[in-house]
C-alpha cells in the first residue's frame, strides 16, 4: 500500500485528488495539510511515502517544508513531489536541490498523477526527458562555481558515462541502447551509483552530475 500525504492549501485540490487517489486499491491517502507547517508535521507522524506538496502555501510553504521533512533521518523514506501551477515554477528548481524526487503540473491528467505517485513511491524519478533538460537550465544556475570533482572518484569510467547520460534525462532502456547494455545492466549501474554518492533518486543524480562538474549546460 502507497501512503500518501497531500498538502495544499486550496481544499477543492486536496479533494480532487483525494478521490481520485482512494479509486486506487494500492493508495491510501494519511493525511492532508493546508500549510507547510502542517505538512511537517502530519509527515512526522504519518511517515507517508509520498508527499504531494504545493509549493504556495501559508506558515511555511512547500519549498522551506520540503526541506524540514527531507533533513528528517526518519523521514528518510518519503519521497516529495511539488505540485505548481507552472510547469517552471521559479521555485521548482529550488525544491529540487532542496530533496524534492519531481514535480507535476496541477492539470496534468489523472492517470499520470496515479502514475507518478507509484513511480516515485517506487524510488524513480518523477522527470520526463525534457523536463529534465528544462529543470537543469534553472537548477544549473543555483550551483556553486567550484565544481565539487573528489566525488565523482569513487565512480568507475562507466559509471560516470551512465551518470552523465541520467543527467541528460535518459531513461535506462535508453541508456542501455547508448552503450550497448541491456536495460537491467543499465539499471544496476544506475543503483551502485545512487549508492556510492548516497543519492536519494535519480532526480538527486541529476544534481549531482552538475554540482561535480561532469556535465554542463548546453552539453549534448
Amino acid at each position: 500500500m502507497i501512503r500518501v500525504l497531500l498538502a495544499d492549501d486550496q481544499h477543492l485540490v486536496r479533494a480532487g485528488f483525494r478521490a481520485l487517489l482512494e479509486a486506487e486499491d494500492d493508495v491510501e491517502i494519511v493525511g492532508e495539510a493546508s500549510t507547510g507547517r502542517e505538512a511537517v508535521d502530519i509527515a512526522g507522524r504519518t511517515h507517508p511515502d509520498v508527499v504531494l506538496m504545493d509549493i504556495r502555501m501559508p506558515d511555511g510553504d512547500g519549498l522551506w517544508a520540503t526541506g524540514e521533512i527531507v533533513a528528517d533521518p526518519a523521514l528518510a523514506g518519503t519521497r516529495i513531489v511539488i505540485v505548481t501551477t507552472f510547469e517552471l515554477d521559479e521555485y521548482v528548481a529550488q525544491a529540487i536541490l532542496a530533496g524534492a524526487s519531481g514535480f507535476l503540473v496541477k492539470d496534468t491528467e489523472p492517470v499520470e498523477l496515479i502514475r507518478a505517485v507509484r513511480v516515485v513511491a517506487a524510488g524513480d524519478a518523477l522527470l520526463s526527458p525534457g523536463v529534465t533538460r528544462r529543470l537543469i537550465e534553472r537548477v544549473s544556475g543555483g550551483l556553486r562555481p567550484a565544481p565539487d570533482t573528489a566525488r565523482l572518484e569513487q565512480l568507475t569510467e562507466r559509471e560516470r558515462e551512465v551518470l552523465a547520460l541520467v543527467a541528460h534525462g535518459l531513461t535506462n532502456t535508453e541508456i542501455g541502447e547508448r552503450l550497448y547494455l541491456s536495460p537491467l545492466t543499465a539499471k544496476t549501474h544506475v543503483s551502485r551509483i545512487m549508492s556510492k554518492l548516497d543519492a536519494r533518486d535519480r532526480v538527486h543524480l541529476v544534481v549531482l552530475a552538475y554540482e561535480t562538474g561532469l556535465v554542463q549546460p548546453g552539453w549534448q
